[in-house]
């Protein structure tokens, strides 16, 4: 294949792929001319060799000596230093981050995000600490620099440059997830025991959308269990962790017996997890207490009940059972397969998290059919977190929602 040709990589990848099948699981790590070979022994790690060798001579592919390296106990790859002690972040890309001088248009400074994101996971608050930055970068802002831009800027790079080495997960090893959540987002802390202390195996981070950032503070605590936990799906599902939080109220709502509507939702995809819940001050929740929670109002029910019931405990440890009936119907199962139907997604979402319908350039890669919806942006509502479209009689004296079925669900209802 000639070079140039703008599908040559997925090629070149898709032969690499199908040369190593069966070993890039297992001996092997592939992505387009890199492959990192690895093992636990001396000894499995030349077999290892041995047969990423022999698929190569089979299909007649070459390497160059000159670019191979064998036996090392550090190697870079994909812009991460991978060593027996974990990942860390390559010093030779994150000293072109410290040198980046201040962003002047709105291309450079995404240009800037896009570089620290991709080390997002080594940063446990870097949606809060980006967020004045990202802010510029939306459509209807001024690029004004000021001087929480430039706070925040030299913050992403201190961040950045005192990085953990992120270890490797461990399957005889239980997992320990610590959630919190503030006004302006939430963070979580993956981690396991080893040895005698806790080793960070991944963080994650997300800033709140208009509309969850007017949640009360026990909304916000359970949106950042429920987002961590789905985040860290593949790590945590079928298996028992630890989740820790500093909110006590938590307790009252893993264990209301009728809860409604967005609260029912996010109880009912916790119980697919087995884990236990320990509640710690937040002077000891370092490792995800990132900033002041604006204090709940007298008013708010899931608080103010949850204090009624369960007073001032402290210790807590409750186990989430896993359900054994959902109804295929109720809100939190259309609203899932609304979530999964690629055609309806992008506008769900948009719904869900932000005020403001997504610009044309938003929507302009989507399919037809998603495009069609974005056309119908203000008659469609939210009821439970289920997408719906509302018919309005000419004189408004009566109406009618109309659910905006997903894909799957069409042969139920035929």
């Amino acid at each position: 294949m000639p070079f140039g040709l703008c599908n040559a990589p997925a090629t070149f990848e898709r032969l690499r792929e199908t040369v190593l099948r069966g070993l890039s699981s297992e001996a092997c790590l592939v992505y387009l001319d890199d492959i990192i070979i690895v093992e636990r022994t001396f000894e499995e790690h030349l077999n290892n060799l041995r047969k990423v060798f022999q698929r190569l001579q089979k299909a007649n592919l070459k390497l160059s000596p000159k670019k191979c390296r064998f036996f090392q106990k550090e190697v870079t790859y994909l812009g991460h230093v991978i060593s027996a002690e974990g990942v860390k972040t390559d010093p030779g890309k994150i000293k072109a981050v410290v040198d980046r001088p201040r962003p002047e248009t709105v291309h450079d400074l995404r240009s800037f995000l896009g570089l620290c994101t991709y080390y997002r996971l080594f940063v446990k608050t870097f949606s809060t600490i980006a967020r004045a930055l990202h802010k510029l970068t939306e459509a209807k802002s001024n690029f004004n620099w000021t001087e929480e831009c430039e706070k925040s800027f030299n913050s992403l790079k201190q961040a950045l440059t005192s990085s953990p080495i992120l270890t490797y997960p461990r399957a005889d090893k239980d997992f320990i997830l610590d959630t919190d959540a503030s006004n302006e987002g939430i963070e979580a802390v993956l981690s396991q025991n080893m040895g005698n202390e806790e080793r960070v195996i991944a963080y994650i981070s997300k800033s709140l959308g208009k509309q969850e950032r007017n949640y009360c503070v026990t909304r916000k605590e359970l949106l950042a269990i429920v987002k961590s936990i789905e985040h860290f799906h593949h790590y945590l599902y079928g298996r028992k962790f630890l989740l820790r939080t500093d909110h006590a109220s938590l307790r009252w709502l893993l264990n209301f017996k009728e809860p409604e509507g967005q609260i029912a939702c996010w109880i009912q995809r916790l119980q697919e997890y087995d884990f236990k819940i320990q509640h710690r001050k937040g002077t000891s929740h370092g490792n995800a207490d990132a900033l002041y929670r604006r204090p709940c109002t007298e008013s708010c029910k899931h608080c103010t009940n949850a204090e009624k019931k369960f007073g001032m405990e402290i210790d807590i440890s409750v186990k989430v059972l896993t359900t054994t009936s959902v109804d295929p119907w109720s809100s939190c199962e259309i609203q899932k397969a609304q979530l999964e139907d690629p055609n309806i997604k992008p506008i769900l979402e948009k719904k869900l998290y932000s005020a403001d319908g997504p610009s044309w350039q938003e929507i302009a890669p989507e399919s037809p059919a998603t495009k069609r919806y974005w056309a119908l942006w203000d008659p469609l509502h939210l009821k439970d977190g289920v997408l719906y479209r509302k018919w309005e009689s000419d004189n408004g004296s009566s109406c009618r929602w109309q659910l905006i079925l997903p894909k799957s669900r069409i042969p139920e209802v035929l």
